[in-house]
C-alpha cells in the first residue's frame, strides 16, 4: 500500500543545509533549509486564473519539467479527473502530465484505501471522485455504507443530500473531499463541499473529516507520491488560509504568489507566515 498519507517523511543519509536568505515583508530572514528539490503548486490563482494562464506560468512549468525535478499540481477541487484537468491546462498552454496532478478526490481515495481497504461509501461528487474510489477498489454503494463522501458538484441534489443525512444517522462515517465553502464561476460565487457539509453537520450532529486543504494530510500525501521530502520541497499558493496554512504545517518552504486570492497587506494579518511572498510564478523559473 505505500506509506500512509500521514507517515513521517525522512531523508536518507545525513543533513546538508543550506543558508538562504530571504527578503520578506517583515524584514530580510534567513533560515537553514535545504535546496529545494521537489515542488508542490497550487493551481487556481497560482497557474491559472479566471481561465487564463498567469503570466510566467506556461515557462515555470516548462522549466520544471526540464529540470527533471518531481512536482505536483494540486487542487482542492475534486470534479475532474487529472486526465480532464490536463486537457483543460494544455488549452491553455500549460503542458503538465497527467501524473503531475494531484487532486483532492486522489488524495480522499488514498485516505480511504489506507483506513479501510475494499470498503464501500455512498458517493455525492463527479468523476474525479468516483474514478479515484473505484481505481482503489471501492465500492459505491447506498446499501449500509461505510462511508459517506461528499465532493464537489455543480449539481448538488436535495434527493441526494437527504440520503446522506439518513446513512450517517444509521452509523455511515462522514468524509468531505475539501472544506472550501464557494468555488468560482463566470456568473460569481457557487457553494462548495464546506458550505453542504455544513448543513449535512447540522442536520446530523456529526463533523465530517476533510482531507484537502488546509489538512496537512493532502501535502503529505502528495510528497509520498513523487517520493520527495518536506525539508527539501516548496509549496507554492496564493491562498493564505489553505495553501500556505497547509504547506507550514506539513514542514515545507511556503511561497505566497499575489496572482489569486490574498494580497500583500492580508497575509500581514494573519498569525503565521509564509517563508516569502513573490508578485507570481514567473519570479521562481530561474530558481528551478
Amino acid at each position: 500500500m505505500g506509506h500512509l498519507p500521514g507517515a513521517v517523511l525522512c531523508a536518507p543519509g545525513p543533513p546538508s543545509l543550506t543558508p538562504t536568505t530571504f527578503d520578506t515583508p517583515w524584514g530580510r530572514q534567513m533560515h537553514d533549509r535545504k535546496p529545494v528539490q521537489s515542488w508542490l503548486t497550487d493551481m487556481d490563482g497560482v497557474l491559472v486564473h479566471e481561465g487564463q494562464p498567469v503570466p510566467g506560468a506556461p515557462e515555470f512549468i516548462k522549466r520544471l519539467r526540464a529540470s527533471g525535478k518531481p512536482f505536483l499540481v494540486l487542487t482542492n477541487n475534486s470534479i475532474y479527473t487529472p486526465r480532464d484537468l490536463q486537457a483543460r491546462l494544455a488549452r491553455m498552454g500549460l503542458d503538465v502530465p497527467e501524473e503531475a496532478i494531484w487532486s483532492s478526490a486522489l488524495a480522499t481515495a488514498q485516505f480511504l484505501a489506507d483506513q479501510r481497504p475494499g470498503g464501500t461509501a455512498y458517493v455525492i461528487g463527479e468523476a474525479g471522485l468516483t474514478t479515484a474510489l473505484h481505481a482503489v477498489g471501492y465500492v459505491l454503494s447506498d446499501f449500509a455504507p461505510d462511508y459517506v463522501v461528499l465532493g464537489e458538484t455543480r449539481t448538488y441534489s436535495f434527493e441526494a443530500i437527504t440520503k446522506a443525512i439518513r446513512l450517517i444517522n444509521d452509523g455511515a462515517r462522514f468524509i468531505c473531499t475539501n472544506p472550501d465553502a464557494t468555488g468560482p464561476s463566470v456568473e460569481g460565487a457557487l457553494p462548495a463541499a464546506g458550505s453542504v457539509a455544513a448543513m449535512i453537520s447540522k442536520a446530523t450532529g456529526v463533523e465530517p473529516y476533510f482531507v484537502g486543504k488546509p489538512n496537512p494530510m493532502m501535502m503529505r500525501s502528495a510528497l509520498n507520491t513523487i517520493d520527495a521530502h518536506s525539508e527539501s520541497t516548496a509549496m507554492i499558493g496564493d491562498r493564505m488560509d489553505t495553501d500556505i496554512l497547509c504547506g507550514l504545517e506539513a514542514g515545507l518552504e511556503t511561497i505566497l504568489v499575489l496572482t489569486g486570492i490574498s494580497s500583500r497587506a492580508e497575509a500581514e494579518r494573519y498569525p503565521y507566515r509564509p517563508s516569502r511572498i513573490v508578485d507570481s510564478v514567473a519570479d521562481l523559473i530561474d530558481e528551478v
